[in-house]
Parts: C-alpha cells; structure tokens; sequence
C-alpha cells in the first residue's frame, strides 16, 4: 500500500508495543509521514513470510523484517537482505560497533556485507526463584532429604533432584519447565544444549551436521528421563514454546528452568508476574561428560531487498538501535544487545542479574550457520518430538534423523 512502512515482527508483546512506541518517536523526531502497519506473526508464519514461495521478500511485501540469525544464511543465500554496509559507513548506528558484544555482531556478517543489526538477545540459562532456593524450611527440608545444602544445580542430574524436591502440584507449582512445542526451533535448543553438556557436537570434522554419536544417545536418554517424570516436569511442557513457558514462570508456577534469559527478565518488569524480587539467573548445567554450554541466538533488524523505502528503513532502524531506545526494549520486556543497557543503573537496579549478561556470553555455543539450517532443525525437531510422545529407542531415532539430515545436506 502506499504510504505505508510495512514492518514484519517477531510475535511477542515486549516487541509488539516497543514497535509501535518507537515508530510513534521517529516520526515525531524526523517528520516522516509514512503509516505504520506492524504484522506480529510466529515462528513458522515468519519464516514463512520471509523465505517463503511468495518472495515477499524481493517483491516489496516488506520494508524492515526481524530476522532471527537461525534463518540469515538461508536469507544471504537467497540476497532478500539489503546489505547495510554501505549504509553503516555513510551514517553509522550510535557507537557503532564498539557498543556491542563482538558475540552479536558475527552470524550477520558475510564478507564484507552486513545484514542487520542486533536489537534483541540473551543466551539460555538456568533461571530460578530465589524465594525457594533461599527459604530456611526448604533448605532445612532438602539437607534432610538429601544431606546436602540446596543451591542452584551445577549439574544436569542435580537438576532432575531440585526439580523433584520443588515440584508441589496441589500447590500449582512445578519444579521445572520446558518449551517443546514442534515449531523447529524449542526443542532444537535444549538437544543442541543437551548435546554439548554430554561432551557432542552437532559438525562433523568435515562441516556437515552429524548427530548418530554415543553422546547423543547420553543426552537423549537423560532428556527422555526428565521430561516423562511427571514429579519433575510441568505438564504442559510438551505443548509450550519457549514464551509460553518463560509465563508459566512468570506467574510463580515453576521452580526453575533453562530458557532464554529474557525470560528472566520480563519476570521483573511485566505486569502479570507474581515473582518480581525473586528470581536470579545462573550458568547452564554441565553433563557429566561436557560442560554447560549456553546457546546464543538473536533477532536482528533487516531491510527486505525489495523495500521502496530503504533510506526510510535504514534510518528507522538505525534510530531503533540506539542506546535510549534499547534501553526501552529492555524496560518493556525484551533484552537489550547494547553493552550500555546491559551495565545500566536504573536496569540493573529493576533487574539486579542484567549485568551478568557480560559473563553469560563468554561461554556461548552456536547453531550452525548454514543454508539449509531450517530444513534440519525440522527434522530434529521431529526426532525430538518422537522422543517424548513414542517408545521408539534412541538409537533408532538418531540413525534414522541423520538419515534425513544426510539427504539434506547432499
């Protein structure tokens, strides 16, 4: 349509309203006059309108796009991305590229192009309520039961016993949770998580996605384990994704969790959430044969090749990325990128754990950048869906998972 600047957006509501918010304050500071029409959908619908048949993309269905870096090998592959490098040089983002963590600024660049810029982030890690951890009774309780004192787990197994010990359904309380709706992306993280705790890898020595190792037969058999104990786990954890469990938290029904640290942090400032003040983060649990490796994934601004509106876009996303209005994501709910929002005072005084975002990058590990990544994230997803709802044995699931896997990567 004319007259409208047509924005693709990731489906949550920290980032809905922080669009609307912040095109409200870029018209008003730059006298653009454009009409706003923000489409929030889900993961699979997104994709779809990115990289889809339709070539949205090309043909100017988009002006800027979230785009998370799962998918930006397949958009290079296919040049639907406007390359900002020229852009950048000519007019540079605010404390460009220092302002960042060298974390977030390597899976959009290619070359010497760079396809967007980082606005939302936070690597999984282990969340969990204070309130519990650091209550007398139940640290009196737990050196009873288990003569030992309670604290955040350092291991996997150690986790499955709090989760146990917390989980109190008549008290609507669960001792953990986990997003495994089959969308190709949940239940990919916590494999690719499990995989490196029990000392696997997901390339072969010759780059190619391999999975049928002893190693993840460990981790498969320890995920299974946990996620059919019904004394451990939340009983909608087969049909959450990761928001809906990052809520389940917010609103006191879960002990603790691996998930995306802005999960964490939305628990201090949304409205809904019965646990602000309680809740701190900590590093992933180890296997007993690896050690707890963080995934780092985010969402990054882009400018669709076939934008008619590309200075508009450039300048809206530039203006998106600054240091205010990172710090107004953050403030609504999502996780800032920027190293200034990450040490801020007023967001380390509403969220005392933001600072620890600087040490939870240090032991990051990566999704393959690959073209055909999505492809195989659907079939691991598939295998791992088949883990928790079949009896199929483990090794039958890896051997014929690689066997698709091999297919793909032809």
């Amino acid at each position: 349509m004319p007259n409208t600047f047509k924005i693709a957006v990731r489906k949550f509501e920290p980032f809905e309203t922080t669009i609307q918010k912040l095109w409200t304050a870029f018209c008003d500071e730059t006298g653009c006059t454009l009409k706003l029409e923000a489409v929030a959908l889900g993961l699979n619908p997104l994709h779809n309108a990115l990289l889809g048949k339709e070539h949205g993309m090309s043909k100017g269905d988009w002006d800027v796009v979230h785009i998370n870096t799962d998918w930006i090998a397949e958009a290079y592959d296919n040049a639907i991305l406007e390359d900002l490098a020229p852009w950048i040089d000519e007019n540079p983002p605010e404390d460009y590229p220092q302002g960042w963590s060298d974390a977030l600024l390597g899976m959009q660049t290619f070359g010497a192009q760079i396809l967007g810029l980082p606005f939302h982030d936070g690597p999984e890690c282990l969340i969990y309520r204070t309130d519990l951890f650091e209550n007398e009774a139940e640290q009196n309780r737990f050196q009873k039961q288990y003569n030992k004192a309670l604290k955040p787990p350092e291991t996997w197994e150690e986790f499955h016993q709090i989760a146990q010990f917390f989980h109190s359904p008549e008290q609507n309380l669960y001792g953990s949770a986990f997003a495994l709706f089959p969308d190709g992306h949940n239940s990919v993280f916590d494999f690719s998580i499990q995989l490196w705790a029990h000392g696997g890898a997901l390339l072969d020595d010759n780059g190619k996605v391999f999975i049928n190792t002893p190693q993840a037969v460990e981790a498969l058999n320890f995920y299974r384990n946990i996620m059919n104990d019904e004394t451990a786990v939340h009983p909608h954890s087969k049909t959450f994704d990761s928001i809906q469990a990052g809520m389940a938290f917010a609103k006191g029904e879960v002990a603790m969790m691996v998930n995306w640290f802005g999960f964490a942090s939305m628990s201090e400032v949304i409205s809904e959430s019965k646990v602000k003040g309680k809740v701190n983060v900590s590093n992933i649990p180890s296997g007993p044969n690896g050690q707890g490796v963080s995934l780092c994934v985010y969402w990054l601004y882009a400018i669709a090749k076939g934008s008619c509106n590309k200075q508009i876009a450039y300048d809206f996303i530039r203006f998106a990325t600054s240091k205010k209005n990172d710090k107004l994501l953050t403030l609504t709910g999502g996780i800032g990128c920027r190293k200034s929002t990450w040490n801020d005072a007023e967001v380390n005084r509403i969220v005392p754990f933001y600072k620890t975002l600087n040490g939870l990058h240090e032991q990051v590990g990566t999704l393959p950048r690959k073209t055909n990544w999505n492809a195989i994230a659907h079939v691991i997803d598939d295998m791992m869906t088949k883990l928790i709802t079949s009896e199929v044995s483990i090794p039958e699931l890896l051997e014929a998972a690689q066997f698709q896997i091999n297919k793909i990567e032809l």
